[in-house]
């Protein structure tokens, strides 16, 4: 089957594609390959893509009204879309709320528009964000929840998404999923995540900016579960008409002090700890209720921080060309 995944020069677009490659599907990646991060980490992911013959690039801006048209047209056997492509970061958010109005309201608009076009589609998965919970203080969060209380731009723009999509779903029938992810990691991450940024510094000796307060904690979840989430849910479609949110999460929240022994452990070099007030747009800790996801698909994740951790690692040493504790 052919399918559309866009942000697929990005983390999570980049593995659910690999994912679908190896099970002999065809995929269409789209990516506008914007400079938020190194593009050449998106060029490489892309380069180890292009190596299965089933898979095809289009550079693409979906902020562009036209921009798939074309695409429309030349393919219309599309049968499923996995939309990943957003401006993630939330201080970032704060510092430049256009870009974000942008990518993850009118990008999102697009591929809906884009969707409902196509008369051979089954289901259309999207990423949301668990910053959509914003200032809730109930835990775990759970998809029942309040969510009119965003803590960040970011988080209101992924909210508008899952609206836009619930309304798309009641006016064209388009099945929609909706995946609230929390803090993914793993290899072929985004160096502007926090794991990966402490690990660059502290394999640079410098200093690595926590915040302070102890009960800083995220719901940590692995890449590889994370994939098979996704294709577990792709595998439930709802009824034409019906539009879903659902967590995926590690549904354990982990220090971030914790983590970061992890990477002292690995790396094998201390931390130079330097502790900062938390921004107002960062939450104090964040834990996802699974039980919708594992009641639908019968998922749930199976690695370990510990593991996790290990294994970005190992790639990590090999990406950035690190002897230290070789």
């Amino acid at each position: 089957m052919t399918f559309l995944v866009t942000g697929a020069a990005g983390f999570v677009g980049y593995h659910v594609s690999q994912a679908l490659l190896e099970r002999g599907e065809r995929v269409i990646g789209i990516d506008n390959l914007n400079s938020y991060y190194s593009p050449a980490l998106k060029q490489a992911r892309l380069g180890r893509l292009g190596q299965a013959p089933g898979f095809v690039f289009n550079q693409l801006d979906l902020t562009q009204p036209d921009a798939l048209d074309t695409l429309a047209a030349q393919e219309p056997d599309i049968r499923g879309i996995f939309h990943f492509a957003a401006q993630a970061g939330v201080r970032y958010s704060m510092r430049d709320p256009y870009v974000f109005a942008d990518s993850n309201v009118l990008g999102h608009v697009a591929v809906l528009e884009f969707a409902r076009k196509l008369k051979r589609l089954d289901h259309l998965v999207y990423a949301s964000s668990s910053s959509v919970y914003g200032r809730n203080t109930s835990m775990p969060f759970k998809e029942t929840d309040r969510v009119d209380e965003p803590g960040s731009f970011y988080a209101v723009t992924k909210r508008a998404g899952e609206l836009a999509s619930s309304t798309y779903s009641h006016l064209y029938g388009l099945p929609q999923t909706g995946l609230r992810f929390f803090t993914v990691y793993g290899p072929w991450g985004r160096p502007d995540m926090a794991y990966y940024s402490f690990a660059r510094a502290i394999a640079r000796g410098e200093d690595v900016t926590l915040y302070e307060g102890e009960g800083l904690a995220r719901d940590f979840t692995y890449i590889a579960d994370v994939v098979a989430g996704v294709l577990a849910v792709y595998e439930k479609p709802p009824a034409a008409g019906e539009a879903r949110v659902l967590n995926i999460g590690n549904h354990r929240p982990e220090s971030v002090r914790y983590l970061v022994s992890l990477l002292e452990t690995e790396l094998g070099r201390k931390a130079n700890l330097r502790l900062l007030p938390r921004p107002q747009a960062d939450v104090e800790k964040t834990w996802a209720s699974i039980d919708a996801i594992q009641s639908l698909t019968g998922w749930h994740p199976t690695t370990v921080l510990e593991e996790g951790v290990q294994r970005f690692v190992s790639w990590f040493r090999t990406y950035e060309k690190l002897t230290i504790n070789a």
